[in-house]
């Protein structure tokens, strides 16, 4: 069995170049409130942003509000996503025909009321990039907060794509999916993330789990809901590890001593 190495440096001003191969990073902007590093993660995402119908709401009001001393159209034409999918229920419609000038990609998906617009944005980004880019990852923020329905749907969209490395983010804390098929390594950034972190069997149990690294490891241990579930634990060493079908959480520093969020 195969070891994944899994590291926030997209939360650092910089990426490494001595960290294993480099991953590609796409951005998903759904419709919550804009985490404080999202210009972070835009430049970090070199190859495609995309907004979750509403997201572009967000983008249109908030990001100018993270450049006050620019002008706020500057800052617009120089976010501008690459495309806005979803069902098209929630963009305003000054929204839509703003980014429709400058060139973004609509597409309207409101014939598919089966998936989330989540779903339908990591769709279109695997098949726009996955084939030429095979070590992608996807950034998701506004994917926590709000309705728990929500985040629900957005946390059974990592599920329904196991290979694919999906990140859900908010301004307090980090969701990924680590599925059993491989041993996870996890290099904590504690200048932005921790100490604070949580593993969550979903869907099924979560049998013989083994970590090192934390606070209150775990040694063969079953997990389920009803059951065991290690919420509230503590990172204690820069590397941890499992082997699981689990998602990991971990909370994101208010003050990121080696970020710079604009």
């Amino acid at each position: 069995m195969g070891t994944m190495s899994h590291s926030s440096t997209f939360l650092l001003p910089n990426l490494p170049t001595d960290n294993g191969p480099a991953l590609t990073y796409a951005l998903v902007i759904l419709n919550q409130r804009l985490p404080r590093f999202t210009p972070l993660l835009w430049d970090h995402a070199t190859h495609v942003h995309v907004c979750a119908d509403g997201g572009a709401n967000r983008v249109f009001d908030e990001l100018p509000r993270f450049f006050p001393h620019d002008d706020p159209s500057d800052i617009l034409t120089r976010y501008k996503p690459y495309a806005i999918k979803g069902d098209m229920d929630s963009i305003r419609t000054d929204v839509l025909d703003f980014y429709r000038v400058l060139g973004t990609k609509i597409i309207d998906e409101s014939h598919d009321q089966d998936t989330t617009d989540l779903h339908k944005c990591v769709t279109y980004i695997r098949e726009l990039l996955n084939p030429e880019y095979p070590n992608l990852c996807i950034l998701a923020t506004g994917a926590l907060g709000g309705r728990f329905d929500h985040e629900m749907g957005n946390i059974n969209v990592i599920c329904r794509f196991p290979p694919m490395l999906i990140i859900l983010l908010s301004d307090d804390c980090l969701i990924q999916l680590l599925p059993s098929t491989h041993h996870h390594k996890i290099h904590i950034q504690s200048s932005i993330e921790g100490p604070h972190c949580g593993l969550i069997p979903i869907g099924t149990t979560a049998g013989r789990t083994t970590t090192t690294g934390l606070k209150w490891n775990l040694d063969k241990t079953e997990m389920r809901f009803s059951g065991l579930v290690s919420t509230y634990n503590i990172v204690k060493e820069n590397i941890v590890t499992m082997q699981s079908d689990l998602l990991w959480t971990i909370s994101i520093k208010k003050r990121m001593k080696d970020a710079s969020c604009r």
